[in-house]
């Protein structure tokens, strides 16, 4: 008797040809693991799944048609970009194919205010297109070499938000989705329609290929300050957060991340350092917020690759630096409100080693809280503290869709009525440990 998947096999090698799919071990490892190892928590548990077969579409059309396939033979299907995400999402929990989009990567247009393209182009070359036409995506992560699929399925907000929130206030415009059907095809939502599909891992419609807005190309510089003390980083994050024009990035650290960081004079050792990436325009006021501080200007420097060096400091890399410098030690939660500035030595109490990484938002800030691992029950605990300091937190070391969940469950009685798309990953009701209440 022929399995489903040697079946499924059979069929997306005349679909795809023999480089399109692969059964092979070495193939089939590499497609089920991503950055989850930055998680002690998930680490843990692994391995968590392992793919039966992987796909490579190069096209749109062709992820379509490879959905359409695994339906009709009952095969799970666990959608993958780039793999850079950090926990688990695009883990093959349940085995059967996954659906690894990073040959299907074209750019297919660029228009006033847009640009369309494959789930597999990667966020660097998106910007890269839309430059050459005088203008700027709204935001992009802090891996820029992710893909423009998995940002929209995994990732929530990076490069620019400062200026424009999070991917479902305004980032996407249209998305070319698949929903699991045996004679699925690609079908185009946009507007409101387009929301569901953002931030739940493809658990509810893979997409295929997205529309997202942009905006005329500014003059970025690469800002680099330090200062004598954290608290004073700490005291000029909101009014960088309100400069016009409004900077794309703004991060800080302690002294602890600079020691950790290759050599850098931009980034002097033994100093909290603070990094952005700002407007020319807005260049002498942020230089007179550092100085007003007790700060120093650093560095100041032109160009995309600064862009990217600084954008890859941001978010959740300063703890892949910090384990790197010091293996088997961190941990981190994501955390926002203001008490990361008004009760930061509270803050860093609520874990052992506790070390905050802060980004300016207009809101409120936000960051990412390292501290020393110790269990999982350790870092649950800390929420409770957390909490009544003020702040909202966010537990990344758990793969469940915890963006809208009760939605997206809905949509997908609907859209994945066999629950093929990505199982494992869709709980209705996340628990508290696996929750989002930032």
């Amino acid at each position: 008797m022929t399995s489903p998947v040697e079946a499924l096999h059979a069929e997306l090698l005349d679909l795809l040809g023999a480089k399109g799919v692969s059964v092979e071990l070495a193939a089939r490892e590499r497609a089920s693991v991503d950055g989850s190892r930055m998680s002690p928590v998930i680490s843990e548990l692994l391995p968590l799944g392992l793919a039966d077969l992987v796909a490579y579409p190069t096209n749109a059309e062709e992820i379509a048609a490879t959905i359409a396939a695994s339906v009709r033979h009952g095969v799970p299907v666990t959608p993958r970009g780039k793999g850079t995400g950090n926990y688990g999402q695009a883990i093959p929990m349940s085995g059967g194919l996954v659906l690894d989009m990073s040959r299907a990567r074209a750019i297919t247009e660029v228009g006033d205010g847009f640009i369309t393209a494959e789930a597999g182009a990667t966020m660097v070359s998106v910007e890269l297109a839309a430059n050459k036409t005088g203008q700027q995506i709204l935001m992009y992560p802090s891996t820029a070499q992710s893909s423009l699929g998995g940002f929209i399925s995994g990732g929530s907000g990076g490069t620019g938000s400062i200026k424009h929130g999070m991917l479902h206030q305004g980032f996407v415009l249209a998305l070319d989705v698949v929903h699991a059907m045996p004679d699925a095809e690609l079908l185009h939502v946009d507007g409101e329609a387009a929301e569901p599909y953002i931030h739940n891992y493809g658990t509810a419609g893979i997409i295929a290929r997205a529309t997202v807005a942009l905006e005329p190309l500014q003059e970025w510089h690469g800002f680099f300050a330090s200062f004598d003390t954290f608290e004073q980083a700490l005291s000029v994050i909101r009014p960088f957060a309100a400069l016009e024009p409004t900077p794309r990035l703004v991060s800080a650290d302690l002294a602890t991340l600079a020691n950790a960081l290759p050599a850098d004079p931009g980034i002097p050792a033994d100093r909290a350092s603070l990094r952005a990436i700002l407007d020319v325009a807005s260049l002498d006021a942020a230089q007179a917020l550092v100085e007003a501080a007790g700060g120093r200007v650093d560095a100041v420097r032109e160009g995309a690759q600064t862009s990217m060096k600084i954008s890859m400091m941001s978010y959740n890399h300063p703890i892949e630096w910090l384990q790197k410098a010091y293996p088997n030690t961190y941990f981190h939660v994501e955390v926002a409100g203001d008490a990361l500035i008004d009760r930061i030595d509270e803050v860093h109490a609520v874990y052992r080693g506790g070390m905050l990484h802060i980004e300016a938002q207009k809101s409120r800030p936000i960051g990412m809280l390292a501290g020393v691992y110790e269990s999982a029950d350790q870092v649950v605990a800390g929420f409770e503290k957390l909490t009544a300091l003020g702040v909202g937190y966010h537990n990344p070391h758990q793969w469940n869709v915890d963006f809208e969940p009760e939605r997206t469950a809905a949509h997908a009685a609907v859209t994945d009525p066999r629950k093929l798309l990505n199982p494992g990953k869709l709980l209705a009701r996340p628990t508290v440990a696996t929750g989002s209440q930032v």
